[in-house]
């Protein structure tokens, strides 16, 4: 270990680690510092009801991992292995019937078409024009600095499939999937799907909606995957990545100040009074941390300081229900298509807009919801070394206000009682998830969430809310106005959940600052649209 190195990264989640390989390959003397013992941030996997029965606390399942230009530039095949579900959401009703997203788009429209002919024909419309979309827009642009919103519409409108990608982002889902789609259920299921993109569905503060989740509604190409080994196997097979490059790694190393001297970041001090000098600093960590309490708001130019304080929390949390079982879930509507208990996700609960929109409204206003609708899954099937054998591990998890009635403490006195209307909601859905079943439940509340990972202010899993004042070209932004000092975490494009994106673009960014070669081909979306358009003259389609 020593004292001074050129870059000192703030926080070991997958952003720190991403970002931390990428520059020590890149030659660097690199020190990624940790507040906790263990590493790996959101990317968790403990046994937290019975021994053997592995639960993800925070990161359950990973969006096309695999194909994420740092897992193959890193070598993370060899390290970190993935299975892809071919049913990725399900959706059983009251009267037996069941709804259920297929990785084939046939399939899908099959289930789909079994409630409304019309939808099917739609979805499959949507899904052509959606899996283009993701090949060409949305991929390279969750992996590229974003482009201006001028530039960006212009490059956009000189394609079909720009064209048809700017009709999706000047659309707010909710008003897309009502106007395109008839059946009350189908909305639903596609509702569903999208809010696990941290969409807010229902809130139209936005007149666009910049990053297009509206597109993850119909693409099938791109789907979530589930970690062999759990979450924390990502998180083990970055840090051996960063390791191996050459990184230093402390835990226990709580950052109390980032140090400013003449306006430059030159290093951090520990809370234990340790200080580690560097030519630049890189947080990982969310926004009010980073500014308020390790830079102080003082050293800021009035206009960030504004920005800093302006910054928005997601305005939901996730009340998290982990059960160790007998056996796996098996639905009501099996009979009627036996893949809903094959699917990564269950929609639980709700079969109308009115109480979709019910429970959203109450945990808007703070209260704990009245009525039992969630999203459930049982990953073990997927990966059965997470259970023992012939068991079963299942979670789920609820839209819940951080502070019910103002204080975050009041869901400590319902929680047990919430969790068993649970359980009593989940059992009619799937029968068989009853208390014989039961081997072992864990309740996991924002208000403990928040307090071991202290980045998630307010019990927000995303460390920034995904509206479109600050995602995109709004999103907080790679460099500060402190030289030295950056951003590479989740408050940056493109924003929280699995991705890797952060750090992967922040180590271009931070690189070409130094003026240090780049050692891998970096993901360009501006190139990727001129060569799309360009394609679309060549065919005579542009």
């Amino acid at each position: 270990m020593s004292d001074t190195y050129d870059g000192i990264i703030i926080g070991s989640g997958q952003h720190g680690l991403v970002l931390g390989s990428y520059l020590a390959r890149a030659g660097l003397k690199v020190l990624v510092l940790e507040r906790r013992l263990i590493y790996g941030g959101g990317l968790s996997t403990t046994e937290v009801t019975k021994p053997g029965f592995y639960h993800q606390m925070h990161s359950v399942n990973h969006f096309n991992i695999t194909e994420a230009p740092w897992y193959k530039d890193l070598g993370l095949a060899a390290r970190v292995k993935y299975v892809t579900p071919r049913y990725d959401f399900a959706q059983p009703h009251r009267d037996g019937t069941a709804l259920v997203f297929s990785r084939y788009v046939d399939e899908t429209c099959e289930s789909i078409g079994r409630f409304s002919k019309k939808d099917a024909q739609t979805y499959r419309e949507w899904n052509k024009r959606a899996d283009l979309i993701s090949d060409h827009i949305f991929w390279p642009e969750r992996y590229s600095e974003p482009l201006s919103e001028a530039e960006r519409d212009e490059l956009l409108s000189r394609s079909q499939v720009g064209r048809d990608f700017l009709e999706i982002i000047n659309r707010q889902p909710l008003t897309a999937v009502n106007e395109l789609f008839e059946n009350e259920l189908v909305k639903l299921l596609l509702l569903f799907k999208i809010s696990l993109f941290g969409t807010v569905l229902y809130d139209q503060i936005s007149t666009r909606s910049p990053m297009g989740a509206l597109v993850r509604g119909f693409d099938l190409a791109a789907n979530y995957q589930v970690a062999i080994g759990g979450s924390i196997a990502l998180a083990q097979g970055l840090m051996e990545s960063y390791i191996k490059a050459g990184g230093d790694f402390r835990t226990g190393a709580h950052v109390s100040r980032i140090i400013v001297d003449g306006g430059k970041a030159s290093g951090v001090e520990l809370s234990d009074g340790t200080v580690i000098k560097s030519r630049f600093v890189a947080s990982t960590v969310d926004v009010p941390q980073t500014f308020l309490t390790m830079v102080g708001e003082e050293q800021l130019p009035p206009e960030y300081r504004e920005k800093v304080r302006n910054f928005k929390q997601t305005s939901w949390t996730l009340f998290g229900l982990h059960l160790a079982l007998e056996e796996l879930p098996r639905h009501v509507g099996t009979d009627f298509d036996p893949h809903v208990n094959e699917s990564l996700k269950v929609n639980i609960g709700c079969e109308s807009m009115e109480q979709l929109f019910a429970l959203h409204d109450e945990v808007a206003q703070g209260k704990i919801p009245s009525r039992i609708s969630f999203g459930s899954g049982a990953i073990s099937q997927f990966d059965p070394s997470q259970a023992p054998a012939g068991k079963a591990t299942a979670y789920a998890w609820h839209a819940m206000p951080y502070a019910p009635d103002g204080d975050p403490e009041n869901i400590e006195d319902v929680k047990e009682e919430f969790a068993e209307r649970m359980i009593d909601t989940w059992q009619e859905w799937a029968p068989n998830v009853n208390r014989k079943n039961i081997i072992g439940k864990y309740v996991y509340t924002a208000n403990d969430y928040s307090r071991e990972l202290i980045n998630m202010v307010q019990g927000d899993l995303f460390v920034g809310s995904f509206t479109g004042e600050q995602t995109m070209w709004n999103h907080f932004g790679y460099k500060t106005p402190i030289e030295g000092l950056y951003m590479a975490g989740s408050p940056t494009h493109p924003g929280g959940a699995i991705s890797g994106g952060g750090g992967y673009i922040a180590s271009k960014v931070i690189l070409e600052d130094l003026g240090v070669p780049l050692w891998w081909q970096p993901v360009d979306a501006r190139a990727s649209l001129e060569k799309l358009a360009a394609s679309e003259r060549t065919a005579g389609r542009g």
